[in-house]
């Protein structure tokens, strides 16, 4: 797998969003957690391990073989240690390397159609997917704009980052795919974090904002008594409304 430090390949929008995900005021990442990626000219950019989001430059980026890397995801013979090997920038004097969770953004790309992917650890996800009820909280929306922009999110039990993680992704993309119709926006993992997928930046950032929104209300409504889920045929009914469909497409920066 071919993996290179090209700043001209980094675009403008990948950092911008990185800066604006990692602003410690939103409380999506702490230190070097999280990463954003896009794919750019048949290629994923994703951030370096161990780079911070909030001082993101286009330094802080690598660029990743996007088929090769799909051809490791699914080869059942590759292990953790060769990943980690084929991630590292040859011949790197800062000794740069790509993210351990590339393969989770290989696998929202290759599995869940998405052109732009955002992990990260909001402690208010965290704290929510860290329990025994974790999965069974998110069976259906609590409020219209999360069955909007959210939609039903797939679920990934807690796997180590890297090899075993990414393949749990891909594997819970294309189960939510085939028992629903389409990919999800959003995947919760356990223990973990979560992951927005998207067609733009607006769009996983707003995927992002509105999944820890409803982390905090589910949160709140549990500490104050018995939670009150919308029906879950009704919140998918809303969702593909045509003029929900148009301002989902709005908040995703789309023209409609």
């Amino acid at each position: 797998m071919s993996v290179r430090s090209d700043a001209g390949a980094v675009p403008t929008e990948l950092v911008d969003l990185t800066l604006r995900i990692g602003d410690p005021a939103r409380d999506l990442v702490s230190l070097a957690e999280g990463n954003t990626s896009t794919v750019a000219d048949g290629e994923l950019v994703v951030k370096a391990s161990g780079a911070r989001m909030d001082r993101a430059k286009t330094e802080d980026f690598v660029v990743v073989d996007l088929d090769a890397a799909a051809r490791v995801l699914g080869d059942p013979r590759a292990t953790q240690d060769e990943l980690s090997a084929l991630l590292a920038v040859a011949d790197d004097p800062r000794g740069r390397r790509a993210s351990i969770e590339t393969l989770v953004h290989v696998a929202a790309v290759h599995a869940g159609g998405a052109t732009w992917v955002a992990h990260t650890h909001p402690t208010a996800i965290v704290g929510l997917v860290s329990i025994e009820e974790g999965e069974r909280l998110w069976q259906a929306p609590l409020f219209p704009d999360e069955a909007v922009v959210v939609g039903r999110p797939a679920w990934v039990d807690y796997h180590e980052p890297g090899l075993a993680l990414g393949r749990a992704v891909a594997r819970s993309i294309t189960e939510h795919a085939e028992r629903h119709g389409a990919p999800p926006r959003l995947v919760l993992l356990g223990n973990h974090g979560m992951v927005a997928l998207g067609r733009s930046p607006e769009e996983v950032e707003a995927v992002t904002a509105m999944a820890v929104k409803a982390a905090r209300t589910r949160a709140l409504a549990h500490a104050v008594g018995t939670p009150r889920y919308l029906d879950a045929a009704g919140g998918n009914a809303l969702a593909s409304r045509a003029d929900e469909v148009a301002r989902r497409a709005l908040l995703a920066g789309k023209t409609v």
